[in-house]
């Protein structure tokens, strides 16, 4: 059986298809960051994907991804004869699951080391011994944080990291600075994607609680950065506390 052709919008899954069905990407995102130096076509972003110059590449398989992507420009593909499978993560074991289903429909014929290094990873992460409350900004002007059913959320509750507002009714809702301050927080942890925060911008907001600045590559992404991700992630929470 030939190899696919496999056009990826989404990055995690980008970088977990290169490393393990070298070949098989013919196209993928801007946002594509990973692995470094990847030579395939781009396609514009996750949220505006060049819909005809992916089926001129004519794939095998589109993947993308429920919260990324947008179900108009997945349907638009779909009718124009494009086979699209998408990804539900909203948990880590939803993540290792849709990464075994992704990797076989592109061709993978055995698990990958990483995904084995992954999940034996995440066995026994580093967690907190004395669970920690924390607001996870996501966005700014508007503040956005993660809220209800989100995966970075469930990696950090492995962690032994509460986020605040994990019973809102909203997965991304908007809170006013203020708000987020009055929800007395052990802890702010600041991603840097999708909005960037630094240590310029971002902890400053949040004058008298300690601030984590965390790599959104291992908060958000569900691919070969799992297996590193909760060392990582541990240390850099640890730090933020110390």
């Amino acid at each position: 059986m030939s190899t696919p052709r496999v056009v990826s919008l989404v990055p995690s899954l980008t970088e977990a298809v290169a490393v393990s069905a070298p070949g098989a990407l013919v196209a993928a995102t801007d946002w594509c960051t990973h692995p470094a130096g990847l030579e395939v076509a781009r396609v514009g972003g996750t949220k505006n994907p060049a819909v005809d110059r992916i089926t001129e590449l004519a794939p095998d398989l589109v993947i993308a991804n429920e919260e990324e992507n947008r179900p108009g420009d997945l349907d638009a593909l779909r009718a124009a004869g494009v086979d699209v499978v998408v990804t539900h993560v909203r948990t880590l074991p939803q993540a290792f699951a849709e990464l075994d289903r992704v990797l076989a429909a592109c061709g993978v014929r055995s698990r990958p080391g990483w995904l084995d290094a992954a999940e034996t990873a995440w066995e026994t992460p580093p967690a907190f011994e004395e669970p920690r409350t924390a607001v996870v900004p996501i966005w700014r002007r508007p503040w956005m944080v993660l809220g209800r059913d989100t995966f970075a959320g469930d990696v950090l509750a492995r962690l032994g990291v509460h986020t605040l507002y994990a019973d809102h009714a909203d997965r991304y809702p908007r809170v006013p600075l203020d708000a987020l301050r009055a929800a007395r927080p052990d802890l702010v942890v600041l991603p840097d994607e999708p909005y960037r925060f630094t240590a310029d911008d971002g902890p400053e907001a949040f004058p008298e609680v300690p601030c984590a600045l965390v790599g959104g590559r291992h908060l958000t992404w569900y691919g070969p950065s799992l297996a590193e991700a909760p060392g990582v992630l541990g240390r850099e929470l640890r730090k933020a506390v110390a």
